[in-house]
């Protein structure tokens, strides 16, 4: 393509989008609302999964030592434990911060005087970095020396793994349908803007105009109003996610749902936004236009 045709059409493009200024505004606003849906379960299914993973830390393995084993000894356990792998974290508690600890929990001091701190063992607070792999990693827990118990809650680590496996399947279930039905939406839409222009299109083909050029034009339209498109969604997915997560902590007293601020998600949301918005923008211009290319 030679580089005054490349202008001209480049030119053509850019002033489709003013000389058809409705047709423009809705696909643009489509796009907006699309990419916001899209973004927003996208961010919701994200938020769910991290606070799944942060409730999966909080199921502990715990580890009790052979009753026999001094401190000393039951840190060199301790120091073993940690070179497990899948292990993530393993914190020593020895019997006098464990009888601390229980006594804090029940709130009754006078209820647990006299019990001698002997009378328990020293214990290994594990937590996994895989819940879904606590069965072959609690095997190798035993099998380490001067490990003489192990209570650790199966049920709730499949409970978790389960839950975290169909948010996964629901949430790129959902986002792909919600990805085609917006992209279905916005092709039609582009069609009708195509309509518009049918007579033109016809004209350009009975004087010798190639595909290529007559196509060039839609597609440099379809890539600006994606590019409008996205950038539109992304600071309207900003405001509304930041306005929604301050109302959730001012009523969330207790803490329960702890949502991942904005600006940590900000690469992969304009990589998202972006690629999205050029995607449904040229693509939808090119199935558009391709009905009015026979004539």
């Amino acid at each position: 393509m030679k580089m005054n045709n490349f202008g001209y059409l480049m030119k053509e493009g850019v002033r489709s989008i003013f000389s058809h200024g409705l047709m423009s505004f809705a696909s643009v606003c489509v796009t907006v609302a699309c990419l916001i849906i899209v973004g927003s379960f996208s961010i919701l299914m994200y938020n769910l999964n991290i606070m799944v993973e942060d409730l999966n830390q909080t199921n502990e393995v715990i580890c009790y030592v052979d009753s026999v084993y001094t401190d000393a000894e039951a840190k060199s356990v301790h120091s073993r434990i940690n070179m497990i792998d899948n292990v993530f974290q393993a914190n020593y508690v020895s019997r006098e911060e464990a009888l601390k600890n229980f006594v804090a929990d029940h709130d009754n001091d006078a209820a647990f005087q006299g019990v001698d701190p002997q009378d328990l063992r020293h214990r290994i607070v594990v937590v996994l970095e895989d819940n879904s792999r606590m069965e072959e990693t609690v095997a190798l827990l035993e099998e380490v020396e001067g490990v003489a118990m192990i209570d650790a809650e199966f049920e709730l680590a499949e409970g978790f793994t389960t839950i975290s496996n169909v948010l996964g399947v629901v949430s790129t279930g959902i986002i792909a349908i919600l990805l085609i039905v917006s992209l279905l939406i916005i092709s039609n839409t582009v069609k009708l803007a195509m309509y518009d222009r049918k007579n033109e299109i016809a004209i350009m083909k009975m004087v010798g105009a190639t595909n290529g050029f007559i196509r060039f034009p839609f597609m440099v339209q379809g890539f600006f109003l994606g590019i409008i498109g996205a950038g539109l969604a992304f600071g309207a997915e900003w405001l509304l996610y930041d306005a929604l997560v301050t109302n959730i902590h001012e009523v969330d007293a207790l803490g329960l749902f702890n949502f991942v601020p904005f600006v940590d998600l900000l690469v992969p949301m304009v990589v998202t936004f972006s690629a999205a918005g050029l995607f449904v923008g040229i693509f939808g211009s090119i199935s558009a236009i391709r009905k009015f290319m026979d004539v």
